[in-house]
């Protein structure tokens, strides 16, 4: 009973959030998630997608941008992405 009080609680207080608020604590909660992600940036026509495997998508909400690891051709390259222009898919 306990842990659907809290559950409760909890999704009350992500839907009185604004869209603007939840979207800054998902990409909080992406900073410290090892995992496999697709990253895509898209501006306009120009779409460019990387596979982050085993890894994690780290967040400089303040700096806005998102920057992680990825392997290319044999050697891990940084790259960083605008947070607004940025989308990130969990992937198996």
């Amino acid at each position: 009973m306990k842990k659907f009080i809290i559950s409760f609680v909890l999704l009350l207080l992500l839907t009185a959030c604004s869209e603007e608020q939840q979207n800054k604590i998902s990409r909080l909660g992406v900073s410290w998630l090892e995992g496999n992600y697709k990253v895509t940036y898209a501006d306009g026509q120009h779409v460019k997608s990387w596979i982050i495997r085993d890894s994690k998508v780290t967040s400089e909400p303040d700096k806005g941008y998102y920057y992680f690891w990825v392997e290319v051709n044999g050697s891990k390259r940084y790259v960083q992405t605008p947070i607004e222009r940025s989308y990130i898919e969990e992937i198996e």
